[in-house]
């Protein structure tokens, strides 16, 4: 089939819920993405987060590919050894409890907040389940997590929502404060915000929420599902913070490497609080994700890989910053989840969305993420040829519009 063959079906069939570039994606090779009509791009969103390992990772190719061959799913009656060894990685490299296996970031961050809700339920009783999130965040497009997500622009038309949500400032902890009243069961954040603009969490105000968390028994959750897996040069991106670690972190996107997979762990505190029958996925723990994930984990693991990950990051944003480009507001970031934020088309500057579009028409993928911010998820195994030649694409359109 031709590109604009497959383009007409997808218009015809999908539900338009997609603002699509026009172009059909056949195959990849690390962070080279090529289209039925031929076109070669260079990836610099790896489908939102999604392929951390590039396109046809071999390892990963190979381990999925092995399970395909032996049980592609069983079903939770029955216990994955792939899945099981997963969750032992997990519980490990994050020294927290046990792993509820998911298979998205929404399901992943429903059962946080069960979790976080039913804990509050079991030891303080009724009237203890409203849970902060922080402006600008992103949890899902379920109707609870859409609820959850800190957006007015998402909340419009999918009403009524699930209740018990309130919303604050991120690095603003006497805002966090003033809303920690005594039906607050949680606080449920992203270290760094994706969707919202990429916004990272400071120092300041992360061991401030910590210890507000702690001296409350208030459940302190965090939202890794895009910054996890290494994204910013961590595991978790919390371990920038080497003296906080949560009650309840969630995770989805990277950790498949490309499958579909999502999960949520616990402390401590929420180590028995979800019971048998209490919660589910059909979908959770399907050992084909398994086995990507535990690739995903092998590689990301390896001494050197999150310090690459980090000089990575700091020789991409550094790149964007000496284009001077006049329009360019500001370059924030961490690791290889890097925002540059442009001045507004009302203010003289040029819209991220025509940027990404333009950056497409010249060969290379982005992403845009809060008001007005080009967002760039490279795969963190992209090499340094790819990189190059994706940041001479960037620096030519953005000299074109000026």
């Amino acid at each position: 089939m031709t590109n604009e063959q497959v383009i007409k079906l997808d218009s015809e069939y999908m539900v338009q819920s997609y603002g699509r570039y026009p172009v059909a994606i056949s195959h990849g090779k690390g962070a080279s993405m090529y289209s039925l009509d031929g076109n070669k791009y260079i990836d610099f969103t790896s489908g939102i987060g999604v392929n951390c390992l590039g396109c046809a990772d071999p390892e990963w190719v190979s381990a999925t590919a092995a399970q395909l061959g032996e049980a592609a799913h069983m079903s939770n009656y029955f216990v994955s050894p792939k899945t099981a060894v997963l969750a032992q990685r997990l519980v490990e490299l994050s020294s927290m409890k046990r792993v509820f296996m998911a298979n998205s970031g929404a399901e992943a961050n429903e059962g946080a907040i069960k979790t976080a809700r039913k804990y509050s339920r079991d030891k303080y009783g009724e009237g203890r389940s409203t849970i902060i999130t922080l402006i600008n965040s992103f949890h899902g497009r379920t109707v609870t997590t859409l609820a959850a997500t800190g957006q007015d622009n998402f909340h419009k038309d999918f009403g009524p929502f699930t209740e018990g949500f309130k919303y604050s400032p991120l690095n603003d902890i006497e805002a966090i404060k003033a809303a920690a009243t005594s039906d607050v069961c949680a606080v449920m954040a992203e270290v760094v915000q994706g969707e919202g603009g990429v916004f990272p969490m400071t120092d300041k105000f992360a061991a401030a929420l910590y210890e507000l968390c702690k001296e409350r028994d208030i459940l302190l959750i965090f939202d890794e599902v895009q910054c996890g897996i290494g994204r910013t040069g961590k595991m978790f991106s919390w371990q920038h913070f080497d003296y906080i670690k949560p009650d309840i972190m969630t995770l989805a996107k990277g950790l498949g490497g490309g499958l579909p997979i999502g999960a949520f762990i616990v402390g401590e505190k929420c180590e028995f609080t979800i019971g048998k029958g209490q919660h589910g996925s059909t979908f959770g723990g399907n050992p084909v994700a398994a086995a990507g994930a535990n690739v995903v984990l092998d590689k990301v693991s390896r001494p050197g890989f999150m310090e690459e990950v980090a000089e990575k990051g700091r020789f991409i944003a550094d790149a964007i910053k000496a284009m001077n480009i006049p329009y360019l507001k500001e370059v924030r970031g961490l690791g290889m989840m890097i925002g540059a934020e442009l001045i507004s088309p009302s203010e003289g500057g040029v819209a991220a969305g025509d940027f990404a579009g333009l950056a497409f028409n010249n060969g290379l993928l982005l992403l845009t993420a809060g008001s007005n911010t080009v967002r760039l998820l490279p795969p963190l195994t992209i090499s340094m040829a790819e990189i190059e030649e994706g940041l001479q694409i960037f620096k030519e359109i953005a000299h074109k519009m000026l």
